[in-house]
């Protein structure tokens, strides 16, 4: 089978998964900005949400990846996966405790005096993700699709009806009967820390439905291997802990360096707006959850340098039309969110193009996983996470264009365009891959003229004009793919790629 049709249909499945979940989650975006109307209450959601990231990455500390490289290079792959997982088990139940125990100073420090509730229900939502970290991984690598979506769809379901029980129906019980059986489950005090209960219930029913991972463990831990996998995955754990520095840190940043009194609703405007990028973050997602298993498993054949260049300029093509569909339709998209977080609506093209960055760097960046050299990857997002660092705090203060969340963005955007760049000289050098650089070139060139056009420049006074004019140059754009690419003759290619 080609191989470029077999990693289309993974991410097909993935993506059916992930988007429809994904979908069904982001819809509690609008769920959130209509209901709770103040941007204030989002940024706690968004704020902790930041903090569950690099949390995140610090309990999996890269050990995911760690099970795709070692199971490919290690014969026993049961031993490689009890080794992880008993690994992951024992550090999550030790990062845990503590916080349990300061959950009260922690939430003080936080500025959420009295809300020690909220630091232990996001330790618990986090651990709760530790522990299936490595079921699922697994079941990417033995290419259990179905199974995987199956899992995360559910909880999503369950995620979504506690989310609409307490958040829609116990809130607008107590507002309205107040003295009612349900508004008794509703405590305004907690008010969008909900969302926290029903993420953490709904991880729960994820890890019972993982039992059969978790506990069909029987080739024990292995002490050489063990060392083997943490010298492997540790400078990815740098690399995500930078990763989450330049992907959540100008949300928190957002708050400690504007004025108290805006900046809670400044991170809510800026998280809130960052959502409308849902659909190119999906596409992303879907395809790491396919891809990573992927690149490992073609690294030993022949021609997987051509290979890897093809998934690229097909990824890229994807990402434009996603980034053209969004940008020249954010007339009506915007009313995703609640009317008062609408004046952030600016930042979403240039969210859009980072994130557009961000994917070809996980596309560019396979070379320092394949051939492991993953401290270039620590080095590479270390710089990165400076850069965002830098223009964060040189901008967020500052008076004019940059002020606030139009600063965040921008560092955003140049961030990951440079660590995409640097990747590209650096992986050309240590393991080359043939990529079509002038295609590529002119396919971003061609989709960032049609945006600057179809965004600054029509305006004829009626939007359903402007719509229809923006959507011709959106079709202009898929005419062009057709006409240069032919995919019908890639369709039906049966054999592997050679040239």
């Amino acid at each position: 089978m080609n191989p470029l049709k077999k990693l289309a249909g993974q991410t097909a499945v993935y993506g059916m998964s992930t988007i429809f979940g994904r979908l069904l989650t982001y819809a509690l975006t609008p769920f959130y900005t209509y209901i709770f109307g103040h941007p204030a209450d989002f940024g706690i959601n968004t704020e902790f949400y930041a903090y569950m990231s690099f949390l995140n990455v610090f309990f999996t500390y890269g050990m995911e990846t760690g099970l795709f490289n070692f199971s490919v290079s290690e014969q026993n792959k049961g031993l490689v996966y009890s080794t992880a997982l008993r690994s992951l088990f024992v550090s999550t139940v030790l990062f845990t405790l503590p916080v349990i125990l300061f959950a009260g100073p922690i939430a003080d420090v936080l500025r959420y005096p009295g809300h020690g509730e909220f630091v232990i229900w996001v330790i618990l939502i986090v651990a709760t993700d530790a522990l299936t970290a490595i079921p699922f991984a697994k079941l990417r690598e033995q290419n259990k699709a179905k199974r995987f979506a199956t899992v995360k769809l559910v909880n999503i379901a369950v995620n979504l009806l506690i989310n609409f029980f307490l958040i829609g129906y116990c809130k607008w019980a107590y507002e309205h009967h107040p003295e009612s059986f349900w508004g008794s489950f509703y405590n305004p005090a907690i008010g969008i820390g909900y969302a926290f209960v029903a993420q953490l219930i709904a991880n729960c029913v994820s890890v019972l439905l993982l039992l059969p991972e978790l506990v069909q463990v029987r080739s024990g831990f292995n002490w050489p291997l063990w060392k083997r996998m943490m010298g492997y995955s540790m400078p990815l754990l740098v690399v995500g802990l930078a990763g989450m520095t330049n992907e959540t840190m100008d949300r928190i940043l957002l708050k400690y360096l504007l004025p108290a009194d805006i900046s809670e609703a400044q991170v809510g405007i800026y998280g809130a707006c960052y959502k409308i990028s849902i659909l190119m973050t999906i596409f992303i997602q879907a395809f790491k959850y396919a891809a990573e298993p992927f690149f490992f498993a073609q690294q030993k054949e022949q021609d997987a340098h051509i290979l890897y260049g093809r998934v690229l300029k097909y990824f890229l093509l994807f990402c434009l039309l996603i980034f053209l569909g969004t940008t020249l339709n954010l007339s009506w998209i915007q009313y995703f969110v609640g009317k008062r977080y609408r004046v952030g609506i600016p930042v979403v093209p240039i969210l859009l193009f980072a994130n557009l960055c961000l994917g070809m760097y996980f596309n560019l960046s396979i070379w320092y996983k394949l051939t492991g050299r993953t401290r270039f990857g620590m080095w590479l997002t270390l710089f990165g996470a400076l850069i965002t660092l830098v223009l964060n705090f040189a901008w967020i203060p500052s008076q004019g264009y940059f002020h606030s969340y139009m600063g965040s963005a921008w560092a955003t955007l140049i961030c990951y365009a440079v660590m995409m760049v640097l990747s590209y000289i650096f992986g050309q050098r240590y393991y080359h891959v043939k990529y079509d650089l002038p295609r590529l070139l002119m396919y971003t060139g061609l989709a960032l003229a049609l945006f600057f056009a179809g965004y600054y420049f029509i305006s004829t006074g009626k939007a359903a004009t402007d719509l229809l004019l923006r959507n011709l140059l959106f079709i202009v754009f898929i005419l062009v793919i057709f006409i240069v690419e032919k995919p019908g003759r890639l369709l039906r290619r049966t054999s592997r790629p050679t040239g």
